[in-house]
Parts: C-alpha cells; sequence; structure tokens
C-alpha cells in the first residue's frame, strides 16, 4: 500500500477509517514516526505488539486528539498530571495517570496506569481529530520500529523497517527527533520516567516541586529498558580524548559521530556531532540509521556533555550502547 500524504486531507481520513476498522497505521509525530492502533480495541493493539515483536507487558502510550480526550482513559486526573498538561500539551510529553477501569487494558500493558500524549504535529492531530469524529477515542501508538530497535523519524524509515505493505501518514522528517519525557504522576511526587527534549528544570518549574526518580514501584514506561534504540551492531561511548586513537587502532570500518573533527580515514565514516543538543537529538536516529545501512561493523559516539540540556540525548546513546 502506498505512503499516505499528511497534507492530503483524503488521505488522512483514509487512515483514520483504517484505525476506526482495527488496522495498523503509522504516523508522524513532532518526536518520532508512531505505529499506531485504536487504543480502545484490544484486538487492534495487539497487532502491534506483534508486528513489533514487543512483549505485551511493555505499555504502549496512547495519543488523544485534546486534554479532554484523555479523561476517557483516565480514572483520575491529578493536580500535577493537570499542571502539565495545560503547560506542555500539545507537545513531547507523556503523563502517566491511573487508568480508567476497563479501558486501555492491553495498550496499559495489563497494569492500572496508562501513558497519555497530546502530540503537537499537525498530521499527527488531523489523524486523532478525524479517528475521533468516527468514535475512536485514543490511539495507541509506540514508535514504528522493531522492538528495541533505533525509533524511525521519517516515512521512509518505517517503510524500511515493516516494507510496503504498512500503512504510513507521512508528515516529513519529525522536528525533535527522540521520543517524548514521560513523567509518572501516579505517586505523590511525580518521577521523570524517561527524558526527553522538554528539559527537567521546565517540568518542574510547571509542577512546582522537583521532579523524584523513578523506583520499584514506578509503573513499566516505554522506551525505558536498559537496552533500546540500538542499531544492527554494536554503539560505544567514548570520550574525546579516547576517540582518535581508539579509531585507529580499531582495523575495522566505522561509524564515527563526534563533536571532535576527524580527517578522512578509510577505516571510518565520521558524521559531525553539531554542539546544539537540539539538533543532535534531531538527527541523533536518523545518524545511526544511516551508519547501519552503510555496513559499518560498529559505531563510536562522542559522549554527549553533561549538561541538563543533553539529558534526552545521553539517555537514548546509554541505552542504544548497552
Amino acid at each position: 500500500m502506498p505512503v499516505l500524504s499528511g497534507d492530503n486531507p483524503a488521505d488522512v481520513r483514509r487512515a483514520a477509517h483504517l484505525l476506526t476498522s482495527g488496522e495498523l497505521v503509522a504516523f508522524a509525530t513532532e518526536t518520532v514516526y508512531g505505529l499506531g492502533a485504536r487504543a480502545d480495541d484490544d484486538a487492534a493493539v495487539a497487532r502491534i505488539y506483534a508486528a513489533k515483536g514487543r512483549p505485551a507487558g511493555h505499555p504502549l502510550i496512547v495519543h488523544v486528539a485534546d486534554a479532554a480526550a484523555a479523561r476517557h482513559f483516565a480514572s483520575t486526573l491529578n493536580g500535577p498530571a493537570q499542571r502539565l498538561i495545560a503547560a506542555f500539551w500539545p507537545g513531547p510529553l507523556t503523563v502517566i495517570v491511573p487508568r480508567a477501569l476497563g479501558r486501555g487494558a492491553a495498550a496499559a500493558g495489563g497494569q492500572d496506569s496508562i501513558g497519555l500524549r497530546m502530540p503537537a504535529h499537525p498530521v499527527a492531530l488531523a489523524l486523532l481529530r478525524e479517528a475521533a469524529a468516527l468514535g475512536v477515542p485514543g490511539v495507541a501508538a509506540p514508535s514504528a520500529n522493531r522492538f528495541g530497535r533505533v525509533s524511525p523519524t521519517t516515512a521512509a524509515h518505517v517503510v524500511q523497517e515493516f516494507g510496503s505493505s504498512l500503512v504510513v501518514l507521512d508528515g516529513g522528517a519529525c522536528d525533535i527527533g527522540i521520543e517524548s519525557a514521560i513523567v509518572d504522576c501516579t505517586r505523590a511526587q511525580p518521577a521523570l520516567l524517561r527524558p526527553g527534549q522538554l528539559g527537567r528544570q521546565r517540568i518542574e518549574a510547571a509542577l512546582g516541586t522537583a521532579l523524584a526518580a523513578p523506583d520499584a514501584s514506578s509503573p513499566r514506561a516505554s522506551g525505558t529498558l536498559a537496552s533500546h534504540y540500538a542499531p544492527s551492531v554494536p554503539v560505544r561511548l567514548f570520550d574525546a580524548s579516547s576517540l582518535p586513537p581508539a579509531v585507529a587502532e580499531a582495523g575495522r570500518v566505522l561509524g564515527v559521530y563526534s563533536r571532535l573533527p576527524l580527517a578522512a580515514g578509510a577505516a571510518w565514516l565520521h558524521r559531525a556531532m553539531p554542539a546544539d543538543p537540539a539538533i543532535v537529538a534531531h538527527e541523533l536516529f536518523a545518524v545511526l540509521r544511516e551508519f547501519d545501512a552503510a555496513g559499518v561493523s560498529a559505531i563510536w559516539v562522542e559522549r554527549p556533555p553533561s549538561g541538563p540540556e543533553w539529558e534526552g540525548v545521553r539517555d537514548r546513546l546509554q541505552r542504544a550502547a548497552a
């Protein structure tokens, strides 16, 4: 089936009708492309798990058309959740809240909590609104890739993962490039379960309190396994001081992504890492996929700076290298 255009209202309607009938549709968001199914249909959600090879107990994020739609899946939206929704929706933030009884069980991985997000991408919002008008209260959508692999940031990446049989609603390259931040709002002190482009300080300012660290009582959440976002070859992180000799001694064709410049060499393919963390987040997964497609034997990445604005990028690279 061809890739559909997110700029074409008829294609958006076609994609919404497919979701209504329980089919899978991949679609653009501002973070990464999602693999969507109607979240109120456990059989449809099961198709996501099967397509990705994802464990059934690993929860998905439900995307909604507006803040009011979140109440369909939430048994309650407490003060912290409401403050975050008011501050950052639509946008790259997922809130985990208590799940309404009998709703979204498969999407929640069987937990009594559920992750909810209202994306900011115009194509995603158009699809969600069209689907809502057809009776679909929300769309469960993890990243549109095989489980544990590098997330897709273009429609072409999705086709590389699943072939031409999957419907993809093309919205161009994703602006942000890494997945949403996830905040657990089921506890007295909200906890940051997964960092994203949205910085910790901004989240804490909206909450009016510091974020807690995840602990044993935290619900399971998308993209928080120790090993995740990984290409098919090993990823290794190096400090700038050790990168050039390590590359020189490797004796293999490597993909190297670094702020430190490297002269052209037969033993490596080099991509310059920008100094701006937002630009790095935007291109990170595309760079990993580019190296993978080039057939390198390993990917070596200069360790990002330690500042808070790099937290989302550091998280993705640490999991890719795990």
